[in-house]
């Protein structure tokens, strides 16, 4: 038998083992054979791995590709999906929101346009996300027909001119959207707190970046992931939050777990690896929603990381121009930053360092978002009859994080200058090679993911 590509040479890393010397064997996009590299079959393409780890293909469940849209100019998904084959993810969860309305996914056909737009121009494969909106109830189930891998809420306004959910609104979605399977993500911090904490230091006139963690403080956070857990127990609805940033939300979820309810969390490396202090030395580039915390925050996310309070690293991949970010003026900066091509640098950095090991970050940053979404094993796995999905790395690569080098289009990252130890090397995408050595290889091959049920 002649198979389409093996890779041998790995010490194939799953969240339970590592296995030394051993390849995998791919066929039509998905892993056929593990074995030790004297049994693997003959193959049209061999990769060496050269002892290096390989892991399940990285899963982010949480980008901001902002295309179809008039904010392409930000990102797209040529150099969005670059940057994340670049980061060693094969699979990019989409968010649904725009900052112009009119490109949101919030009913079938909106939902079929962003499939188009991601289809004809990515290198990875793409999970697509229905948005909740107050006007759209009635359509959130038709998207689960077309493959909505679950739906996104907003407690605080996503952007100008796009309100958050009322409460009402909310829990009848919580109710439709529970009878499907489906996950919903949650934006968790409290709008009107928000509102009334911007009136008060405009007044002031307040304009520095120090005033982010004020007017988005942790009682906004905690608020709101408490009602979002007391909807989701109400209404028998799965709920995820989405970038948490609070060591009181960590609480929260952990309380939620503790009782069986269906809740899970992501955070971000910027939460875990920057704090409150790191605001004056890095400026107007660091803001994003919610706020990067304090100490104490960042603290007691990584112990959630480790007794698995928190489920995921996503990275909330939100690019924005040059001119949007670096600004002395608070009030005319734009929240958010891109993260797709940074986060396995700056996690296996971590690794390194004896913070996590590889087996727990594979179910980090693979296998619970998979199993979460419904996609798992499909996703997320090193299995036979699993896609052929795989991040190699190396871990003994050194270098700095450059912003001028990243493949998105805003070259813009509070992690400019950073030095990392731990980087993907190559990329596979069900068997296709899209990125060796920091390049692209490959065309547009990506594919819609859908939840097995």
């Amino acid at each position: 038998m002649t198979v389409d590509l093996v890779v041998r040479g790995c010490r194939i890393v799953t969240s339970t083992a590592t296995l030394e010397g051993f390849g995998i064997a791919c066929d039509e996009g998905k892993i056929v054979q593990i074995s030790t590299d004297s049994t693997l079959p003959a193959a049209d393409e061999v990769i060496d791995a050269k002892g290096n780890f390989v892991l399940p293909g990285i899963v982010d469940t949480h980008v901001h590709m902002r295309d179809p849209g008039d904010t392409v100019y930000k990102e797209d998904w040529t150099t969005g999906s670059a940057g994340a084959a670049c980061g060693g993810v094969t699979t990019v969860f989409d968010m649904p929101s725009a900052l112009d309305t009119a490109y949101e996914v919030r009913d079938i056909s909106t939902f079929r346009r962003k499939e188009e737009a991601a289809r004809s121009q990515s290198v990875v494969d793409f999970a697509l996300y229905g948005l909740i909106k107050e006007d759209n109830l009635d359509d959130l189930v038709k998207m689960v027909g077309v493959g909505a891998v679950g739906f996104k809420v907003f407690f605080s306004a996503s952007a100008p001119g796009a309100p958050p959910i009322t409460d009402g609104a909310a829990v009848d979605a919580f109710s439709r959207i529970a009878k499907t399977g489906r996950r919903i993500a949650v934006h968790a911090e409290n709008a009107r707190m928000i509102e009334r904490n911007e009136r008060a230091f405009k007044t002031m006139g307040r304009g520095d970046v120090m005033v982010h963690l004020e007017i988005r403080n942790n009682l906004s956070e905690a608020e709101a992931i408490q009602r979002a857990i007391l909807f989701a127990e109400a209404t028998g609805a799965k709920i995820h939050i989405a970038h948490m940033s609070s060591g009181s939300g960590v609480d929260a979820v952990a309380a939620a777990k503790s009782r069986g309810l269906p809740v899970s969390a992501e955070t971000c490396p910027h939460y875990l690896l920057l704090s409150s202090d790191d605001y004056k030395r890095i400026g107007s580039v660091i803001r994003v929603n919610p706020p990067v915390r304090h100490k104490t925050d960042s603290e007691r996310l990584w112990l959630g990381i480790l007794d698995g309070t928190v489920d995921c690293i996503g990275t909330d991949h939100a690019p924005h121009s040059r001119e949007e970010k670096v600004t002395d003026d608070y009030w005319k900066t734009l929240s958010g930053f891109p993260g797709l091509e940074t986060s396995a640098r700056l996690m296996l950095t971590q690794i390194n360092s004896g913070r996590l090991s590889l087996n727990q970050y594979v179910k980090l940053s693979s296998e619970n978002a998979a199993r979460l979404f419904g996609i798992y094993p499909q996703k997320g796995a090193l299995t036979v009859g699993a896609d052929c999905d795989l991040t190699i790395v190396d871990m003994k690569h050194e270098g700095v994080i450059k912003a001028e080098e990243l493949q998105s289009k805003s070259k813009v990252t509070p992690f400019d200058g950073v030095r990392y130890r731990g980087k993907p090397v190559c990329t596979i995408v069900r068997g296709n090679v899209v990125m060796e050595d920091g390049e692209i290889v490959s065309k547009p091959v990506g594919q819609l993911v859908k939840p097995a049920s």
